[in-house]
């Protein structure tokens, strides 16, 4: 095709066409590609589409990227077109006025490009454009899965179809891909090193994509990922632990890339099931042919698993485009840092959590997050104002409130539309370097103030916490409002692990919130050395991160997954009596069950 048609070759942000070779290097909006992947559809629809065997569908693999070629650049202007109506409206959204950017017609739109210091793709001072370039780019490869979704229900009417994911992945609105897919499915392929919670939130986001339903783990590496600085293999155990983590934040099935290991090109040392040796005689084959007798011992148990979360934390796509688009006021300020850091606090306290879309019902919950909630579109704050009157706790941060769904800043004082519900006006906002920061004082306990430090008034709502340097020593850092039923908290600044750890806790037992499994019910056992005159080789720790919990119910059973990611062995008090579904045993309230490393516990029981 690329021989034939070149015009299905993407153009580069910095204008240059590329050749044949590329990965991802087809572009949306050539009308060629568009003809010909539908009309490949139809082809294997036609196939392939009566057989017994084909249980779903997939559609393409791993979208992503952008183009900017003179396709897309036509497209984007009727895009813009059936989004706004008119070239004034563009004009009034974009704010083109500032340094004379003004547009009279729409064939002078072009799409962002490194050509324009002001379509810079990050950090711009032309931010409206490259915002709905984003949007643009998204919803156009999502017109591409969905002419083939058409194409292939043309003869298979009842067919599931679905694509693979990539998790956290910033290019495309997943939350909006979710709504054309059956079912969601995605690729697992964690950095070295990642703490085991940043994982289990890209699995949560995943899930939270339908509204809770079961996601597919599409893809993730039997041993070995061939792209990373450093390729470690996945140590014993690691792929059963990762599977059942997957499992137990929702997926209904878990599979592998690849099943034999390529003998050439790019991922010929991706790792596999079957290796280059051909064998079953391998450490990686054993681990996974255990791993599947377990699951078919498993059967139906796990399958059709729904949280049932108290707790939530809004993830919105334009809002992470259009805050790192942002020329100001700090490049450090990332939206995925910012999101994790309130969900490690959660996860690692092993408290049930959401992540939402902005589309979601908020009534279900007790508590409700939206760390940097910088853009507010139209209607959202009468939801959160909503939730707090009716009794919810909001929790929201620094840099919220600040522009409206176009990125036109909301004037009248920070933060905006949310300024009554959290009883503040913010006046000024500090940046911070990463070698500068301020302190706050919470609960006797100081903490560091980094990055952003919001200095803000009260306007009803009470100082919590305030800064202790600089010129503004005593404004508050942390405030409560009461609206309502309810409370909006404001947390001025980024504070470390500690603070949100507590302070979330705190929040969480207001609202009589349990974790899912409390940190008094986990001991840990470590070997030490001892002189004779010690009473015991056994360290007790109250509480350290690295036991996950979660629980899923269905069909009028609940399942309690336990997996220890440390190298230590522990030891859980059960908090009610259960059967572990690996071993059969059947375990009572108060007996105490030891966790090898690495392992993992499904555990049982009737509702």
């Amino acid at each position: 095709m690329a021989k034939r048609y070149p015009d299905v070759l993407r153009v580069e942000f910095d204008g240059k066409k590329r050749k044949f070779g590329s990965r991802h290097n087809s572009c949306p909006n050539s009308p060629t590609y568009q003809k010909y992947s539908v009309r490949l559809a139809e082809e294997l629809a036609k196939r392939y589409g009566k057989r017994d065997s084909i249980v779903a569908w997939h559609v393409s693999n791993e979208y992503g990227g952008a183009c900017y070629c003179e396709n897309c650049e036509k497209a984007f202007r009727v895009w813009l077109k059936k989004k706004y109506g008119t070239i004034e409206e563009v004009n009034r959204a974009w704010d083109t006025a500032f340094w004379g950017h003004t547009f009279y017609d729409w064939d002078e739109i072009v799409a962002p490009d490194l050509r324009s210091e002001h379509f810079a793709e990050t950090r711009t001072n032309f931010q409206g454009i490259s915002l709905d370039y984003s949007r643009f780019n998204s919803d156009s490869m999502l017109a591409c899965y969905e002419a083939e979704a058409a194409a292939i229900r043309a003869y298979v009417p009842d067919a599931k179809i679905t694509t693979n994911l990539m998790g956290t992945y910033k290019p495309l609105d997943y939350q909006k891909w979710a709504k054309s897919m059956d079912f969601v499915s995605w690729d697992n392929y964690p950095e070295n090193g990642a703490p085991y919670a940043r994982t289990a939130m890209s699995h949560d986001l995943m899930r939270g994509l339908k509204g809770g339903m079961p996601f597919a783990l599409m893809e993730q590496t039997p041993s070995v990922s061939n792209w990373l600085s450093y390729c470690a293999l996945k140590r014993p155990g690691v792929m059963r632990l990762w599977s059942y983590q997957a499992v137990a934040h929702g997926a209904d099935t878990v599979m592998f890339f690849q099943m034999r290991r390529s003998i050439g090109a790019c991922e010929k040392y991706h790792g596999a099931v079957i290796d280059h040796v051909g064998s079953e005689n391998t450490r990686v084959f054993r681990e996974i042919a255990a791993l599947g007798e377990e699951l078919k011992k498993l059967g139906a148990h796990t399958l059709g698993g729904r949280s049932c979360a108290k707790a939530a934390i809004v993830f919105d796509w334009d809002n992470w485009w259009a805050l790192e688009y942002s020329a100001g006021p700090n490049t450090d300020l990332h939206y995925l840092d910012e999101v994790f850091l309130w969900y490690r606090a959660l996860a690692e306290q092993n408290y049930a959590v959401d992540l939402i879309s902005e589309e979601e019902t908020l009534s279900r919950y007790e508590v409700v997050i939206a760390p940097v909630l910088y853009m507010t579109k139209t209607g959202y704050d009468e939801k959160i104002r909503g939730f707090v009157r009716d009794g919810g706790t909001f929790i929201t941060t620094f840099f919220s409130g600040i522009v409206d769904e176009h990125d036109l800043v909301i004037t009248g004082g920070y933060p905006g539309r949310l300024r009554d519900v959290l009883g503040i006006w913010v006046e000024e906002i500090d940046a911070l370097p990463p070698d500068a920061s301020n302190q706050i004082t919470y609960e006797d306990v100081c903490y560091p103030a980094r990055l952003l430090c919001d200095i803000l008034h009260t306007e009803g709502a009470e100082t919590l916490s305030a800064y202790e340097k600089d010129f503004y020593a005593g404004f508050p850092a942390l405030t409560v409002n009461s609206y309502g039923e309810g409370k909006a908290y404001y947390v001025a600044t980024r504070l470390s692990d500690d603070f949100y750890r507590a302070f979330l806790r705190e929040r969480m037992e207001e609202k009589e919130v349990r974790p899912v499994l409390e940190a008094e019910a986990v001991s840990w056992v470590t070997e030490k050395n001892y002189d004779q005159e010690a009473i015991s080789g056994q360290e007790t720790v109250a509480w350290k991160a690295g036991i996950e919990a979660t629980e899923r119910f269905a069909n009028g059973k609940s399942i309690l997954y336990v997996l220890n990611h440390t190298d230590e062995t522990a030891e859980i008090t059960l908090p009610s009596e259960r059967t572990e579904l690996l071993s059969g045993r059947i375990l009572k309230t108060g007996d105490k069950i030891s966790i090898a490393p690495k392992d993992v516990l499904l555990l049982e029981r009737n509702l």
